[in-house]
């Protein structure tokens, strides 16, 4: 995905701050938190402020370029935006977080829209349970 052309299209600029903070999310292997984001930054501009890393995190969601997830510990935590099909296995032991594809979300869209008359706009499923690493022991986190 070009953030530049998108960002372009919609009528803003990728500023260097911009491209820093997609940069971090683009190569993040999870989810992160603005504070964590911020962190990651500050390693390349060390008075890089806070307040642009939660401007271009608004900004880039407004675009539908990342969206914040609720993991269950009280903390947004941000990725680069994917499917509505894709949905979060969150492990309470070992605190992975998975990105899982199936057809439940199509079901949930189709059972609101045929039994309640809804149109889901947005769908976001986050399940919290055990993973199996954890649950057989060989969790290594």
């Amino acid at each position: 995905m070009d953030v530049g052309q998108r960002l372009r299209d919609s009528g803003y600029r990728l500023t260097p701050q911009r491209q820093l903070v997609w940069d971090v999310l683009r190569h993040a292997r999870g989810h992160l938190t603005a504070e964590e984001i911020h962190e990651r930054v500050s390693e390349t501009v060390p008075d890089f402020n806070v307040a642009s890393v939660y401007r271009t995190l608004s900004l880039l969601s407004e675009l539908d370029l990342v969206q914040e997830v609720n993991l269950g510990d009280g903390k947004g935590h941000w990725e680069i935006a994917h499917s509505d099909e894709d949905f979060h296995l969150v492990c309470r032991g070992c605190a992975t977080v998975e990105h899982h594809t199936g057809d439940l979300v199509e079901r949930l869209r189709g059972h609101l829209g045929e039994q309640h008359g809804f149109v889901a706009e947005q769908v976001d499923i986050v399940v919290h349970g055990v993973c199996e690493a954890c649950r057989t022991g060989e969790a290594t986190g």
